[in-house]
């Protein structure tokens, strides 16, 4: 059986994705730039210098990383300012419930993403306590979808990473997982667009069922993995 699971945290636990939109729409307009939504969704599992870049690409201003690092800083600024309006309210159905049956079970949880802001966005959703590690982006990572934020939770749950599961919403993060030597697993409405993923579930609670499931099937075996998935969902 897998020993952990690591989750994703904006898109998976919660959704801050409208602070991000809000925080990165004040930053363009005292920029003079133009951003709306579709810009915004291409920001979407990546980390903060990296969306900036993104933001900064038709600015036709060649900025300094110094520069850059103070325009990110100011984004973060306005993203926080935001975050006292985080209650548990906004914790995603099943999750509490998921997070217990995994706890109950003796899987390592773990959160890893790019933000910065995990701990606090954690502490607003009074889930903390569930966790045995946080890797976001304060350990000075490198931003998905490069694997280094899970592979820094796997080293802090001291399980290796072949052991180790990720529910991921976003493409960048499902590669990350992929890169990390991680199970996969894609989570929302659209999971099963997700190429790269070694599962799909629409439900926190199939995460649970998957990973029992994953146990019985020889390594390595994508096809497997797929028919665990199918199995798991049919049992809900």
């Amino acid at each position: 059986m897998l020993q952990a699971v690591i989750f994703d945290l904006d898109g998976v636990l919660c959704s801050t994705d409208e602070y991000h939109f809000r925080a990165w729409s004040r930053l363009a307009y005292e920029l003079h730039l133009p951003f709306d939504r579709e810009k915004n969704r291409r920001l979407r599992g990546i980390g903060r210098m990296d969306a900036l870049d993104i933001l900064l690409e038709d600015s036709g201003v060649a900025y300094t990383a110094e520069q850059k690092s103070v325009l990110a800083r100011r984004k973060n600024d306005y993203y926080v300012e935001q975050l006292h309006r985080l209650t548990p309210d906004d914790v995603f159905p099943g999750v509490t419930e998921t997070l217990q049956a995994l706890r109950e079970q003796s899987v390592k949880i773990a959160v890893g993403s790019s933000s910065k802001n995990a701990k606090i966005v954690l502490d607003r959703l009074q889930l903390t306590p569930f966790f045995d590690a946080v890797a976001d982006g304060a350990d000075n990572v490198r931003s998905k979808p490069m694997p280094d934020v899970f592979l820094c939770a796997a080293r802090k749950l001291g399980v290796t990473p072949a052991l180790c599961a990720v529910l991921e919403d976003a493409a960048a993060g499902i590669e990350a997982a992929n890169r990390a030597g991680m199970f996969a697993v894609a989570y929302g409405p659209d999971a099963a667009a997700h190429p790269m993923a070694n599962a799909a579930v629409t439900e926190h609670r199939q995460i649970v069922d998957l990973i029992e499931t994953w146990g019985e099937l020889p390594e390595g075996k994508k096809s497997q993995r797929d028919e665990a998935t199918a199995r798991a969902v049919r049992r809900l």
